[in-house]
């Protein structure tokens, strides 16, 4: 709990909160602004997003009077990067973000009372540092990564190593970490941009030097050393406050998490098959809102998880080929009983929470990898792009709780505005007997295996133990708030 004992409404702390309009963005910050709502009764948040994404937080934030929507209007043909046609469109998305949002988001701030106290946002959403400065409050960044991730670039880009590199392809390892980790330029969260993103990423880069802070879901038991040369790179202005799926205690709270309907019961059904295996004995497999993976890529998981004779709960988008390929070969009727597909969305939480679950194959998205170390489950880690290919790193070199599945290349690439985009079909880089050897070594009997599910339960307790009261995410959670009420020189 912060120490402080506002009570009157000029002290209270009013947090205004930018989430981007994607999902893997938006609902970890919805996470922090139920951790910070809960921190103090004097605590207000208000989150400024856009009507479609608002579908994503209507019904989760209904328990929580203390944090408000506020509607910004986008008139942009897609106003939701998980909708966007391909990766290509993603520069003009957020450019337009800028154009139409700015704005109206500086007139609503100005209107606010309480008046803001400070602002996060989404690290893709720069140009809100100067509604910041304009009103005069802190501006904090929020980037949705590991302190390792931002340790490892920042190693990386300060370094130059990369211009000492031949080929996308070929390995190097990452300078002045504490530990031996080798990446190749295509693994880069840079190294598939466009110059138009990297132009954009410039403008990430002057927004996040001139932050006041940043907030970050981690905790500090998972990345410690990590932790400690972040916050010497920022003025020791970081703050770990995870894992902030946490937040979400009750059932109802975990079922409607990121959720864009009130009420879906097919997921009822999951939930109660889960309830009929064994402890331990499913693998969940979900690759993320964006994946772009191939027809024939998939397949070939789908091949991998029934040879691996293992249960399964799979998520899968929405694609008429791998629909087609299910009903032509019989696959989901072939799996019945034992494999359970669901179509766009999970609740991912609910179900990995579950004592069925016994492993996780996910795509490393940070908020995957974090809610899968929660849940104290071993990973077969997938990477398809961003800093996904550093997360897997962390989770299979780093903390030795993951298997790495063999991907090698992101699946998205940025081409240049205007560019035409192939009409491939992808290479099928992992096969299914990879697949089915690395759900042996993550489930399967073992030495190894046994002690790297050890592992993950121990560090699963360690992640639960964060968010308690007078514990290291609790804390951080309270000195940020104190932070945030004393007097700050905001230009620094």
């Amino acid at each position: 709990m912060a120490s402080s004992n506002s009570s009157n409404n000029s002290d209270l702390v009013h947090f205004v909160l930018f989430p981007l309009m994607a999902a893997g963005h938006t609902i970890p910050m919805v996470d922090i602004a139920k951790l910070l709502s809960q921190a103090a009764p004097f605590v207000h948040v208000t989150i400024l997003t856009t009507p479609h994404n608002a579908t994503r937080l209507d019904n989760s934030l209904l328990s929580h009077p203390r944090i408000h929507l506020t509607l910004l209007q986008l008139s942009h043909a897609y106003q939701h990067m998980d909708h966007l046609p391909s990766f290509n469109h993603s520069l003009s998305f957020l450019s337009s973000l800028a154009h139409d949002l700015q704005p109206q988001a500086l007139a609503l701030c100005k209107a606010l009372s309480p008046q803001p106290t400070c602002i996060i946002s989404d690290i893709c959403l720069p140009w809100t540092l100067h509604i910041a400065s304009q009103i005069g409050v802190p501006w904090l960044s929020f980037n949705g990564g590991s302190c390792f991730g931002n340790v490892a670039m920042s190693k990386i880009l300060g370094s130059g190593i990369c211009e000492t590199v031949g080929s996308d392809g070929e390995y190097f390892e990452v300078p002045g970490l504490e530990h031996r980790i080798e990446v190749s330029k295509a693994q880069l969260p840079v190294g598939f941009r466009s110059d138009g993103m990297m132009k954009f990423i410039k403008l990430i880069g002057e927004a996040e030097r001139k932050a006041y802070g940043m907030v970050v879901n981690s905790f500090e038991e998972l990345e410690g050393c990590y932790v400690r040369e972040l916050k010497k790179m920022r003025g020791d202005r970081v703050w770990c406050i995870g894992p902030v799926s946490l937040c979400n205690k009750r059932y109802e709270d975990k079922a409607q998490r990121g959720s864009v309907t009130s009420k879906d019961s097919s997921n009822d059904q999951v939930m109660i098959w889960l309830d009929s295996q064994l402890p331990n004995s499913v693998l969940y497999v979900c690759l993320g809102s964006l994946h772009n993976l191939k027809t024939p890529q998939l397949i070939e998981l789908g091949l991998g998880l029934e040879a691996s004779k293992k249960a399964f709960v799979w998520v899968v988008r929405a694609s008429n080929k791998l629909e087609k390929w299910i009903e032509e070969e019989g696959f989901e009727e072939r799996m019945k009983g034992r494999g359970v597909i669901i179509r766009d969305w999970a609740p991912q939480l609910l179900i990995l929470s579950h004592p069925a679950i016994g492993g996780f194959l996910t795509h490393c998205g940070w908020n995957s990898i974090l809610e899968g170390v929660a849940a104290g489950l071993p990973m077969l880690t997938w990477p398809l792009f961003s800093d996904q290919f550093l997360n897997e790193k962390f989770v299979a070199d780093v903390l030795n709780i993951g298997v790495k599945v063999g991907a090698q290349y992101p699946v998205m690439k940025m081409k240049e505005e205007g560019e035409e985009e192939e009409e491939e079909e992808g290479v099928v880089e992992v096969r299914k007997e990879d697949v089915k050897e690395g759900i042996e070594r993550v489930m399967g009997e073992g030495e190894e295996a046994e002690e790297r599910r050890k592992r993950a339960r121990e560090v699963g307790v360690m992640a639960n133990k964060a968010l308690e009261d007078g514990c290291s995410s609790q804390l951080n959670i309270a000195l940020f708030i104190d932070d945030i009420l004393k007097p700050n020189d905001i230009s620094t």
